[in-house]
């Protein structure tokens, strides 16, 4: 990029962060931060996990996504004035470098941005689950799996998040059955929410002496992490757990456990955990997220009408969002990623198997939010 193009970027996202000031108040951040703080400070607030849950919340966001964020990214604009102001004297080889470096930081960060102020569900701002499911295919499906899984790896390691793999039941030649990854990260399920479905990949299938073109098929659900803000508890006559019986040999233990919500059906296996106590926690609160996240039949329905109901719960009510086609992937005879519900298309799928699904993302969210302005100003959160 040249010296004016950068002067230029620079100058449209230093208009975007003057505009933005208008709307944040850091006055009054900085006073709810403190109020805040001194709510957590008073005797007995860890007592009730659901308003000390969100109270944290609301600290972690205002700090992180508002306050500190927005002050930051003044500051890289900043040094790339100056960086930029010291290139016009005299060439720098190592500063020109830094600079596209901050300038691409900064244009990746404001785009997140973009996208997050289009998160508008309370449940958005959660951590996440993400299962894969092998599906139709035998064994391209099971390769095509642990693609999807590698590629929400990438696509949570370059946004920094934290990330666990609780379950994996992998296939006969490399691939996946299924898996579940949980990614702690604020605002995870908002932005992955627009997975839940059936992905599609057409490819010349790598296991197969002919080259024949291969369509495989698998599944992805997203549900949010409610942790400790679910107060709760399953039944235990609901609940059918397995684990293995002991063997005898010590030198090695299986800790997995199967957890079945009976009324329902829906199953979770747990085997990444150390402990067989810690692989036992860790399905109940995948099972407690799924139940709860249940449209219309689940428990948040439930507990919105009346606690007593949650043992009420109609299985026949439940329904898949996961099974409809959502993404197709076509890396034969020529190359191309398309999401069927916006419409959005990319011929860089490799990027996108890399974890650059962001456009796929905020296409999804503004089609969400009846939003028809592809260029809408960011940071219009701040307001």
């Amino acid at each position: 990029m040249e010296l004016l193009n950068i002067k230029g970027e620079v100058e449209r996202l230093s208009n975007i962060l003057g505009k933005a000031e208008d709307c944040l108040d850091l006055q009054y951040l900085t006073a709810r931060i403190q109020y805040l703080d001194q709510v957590i400070a008073q005797p007995g607030f860890w007592h009730n996990p659901t308003p000390a849950y969100e109270v944290v919340q609301e600290i972690e966001y205002s700090i992180f996504y508002k306050h500190q964020e927005y002050q930051r990214w003044c500051s890289i604009v900043e040094d790339i004035k100056a960086a930029l102001g010291l290139l016009e004297l005299s060439a720098d080889e190592q500063l020109w470098q830094e600079v596209q470096s901050n300038l691409t930081q900064l244009q990746q960060e404001l785009e997140t941005a973009e996208i997050r102020q289009l998160l508008s569900d309370p449940q958005d701002k959660k951590g996440a689950f993400i299962t894969i499911t092998a599906g139709a295919g035998g064994i391209d499906a099971e390769y095509w799996a642990s693609m999807l899984l590698q590629m929400y790896w990438r696509w949570g390691k370059s946004h920094n998040y934290q990330l666990h793999l609780v379950e994996i039941y992998e296939g006969n030649e490399g691939g996946i059955k299924y898996a579940t990854l949980e990614i702690t990260a604020s605002c995870a399920y908002g932005y992955l929410k627009s997975e839940t479905g059936t992905h599609q990949l057409q490819q010349i299938s790598p296991f197969h002496v002919i080259n024949n073109l291969q369509t495989s098929l698998a599944s992805i659900e997203v549900i949010p992490i409610f942790g400790e803000s679910v107060e709760w508890e399953i039944p235990e006559k609901d609940l059918e757990i397995t684990w293995p019986r002991y063997r005898g040999n010590v030198n090695h233990v299986e800790t997995w456990v199967n957890m079945v919500h009976i009324r329902t059906g829906i199953s979770v296996f747990c085997d990444q955990e150390r402990s067989q106590m810690q692989n036992k926690e860790k399905a109940l609160a995948i099972l407690k997220s799924k139940l709860f996240a249940m449209p219309t039949a689940g428990y948040a329905y439930a507990l919105a009408q009346n606690v007593q109901q949650v043992d009420e719960i109609q299985p026949r009510l439940i329904k898949s969002l996961s099974s409809k086609l959502i993404r197709e992937y076509i890396l034969h005879p020529y190359t191309k990623v398309k999401d069927l519900r916006t419409n959005v298309e990319t011929t860089v799928a490799k990027e996108v198997l890399d974890g650059k699904i962001d456009l796929f993302i905020k296409a999804y969210l503004q089609q969400l939010n009846h939003t028809t302005s592809v260029g809408k100003e960011v940071l219009d959160n701040f307001k």
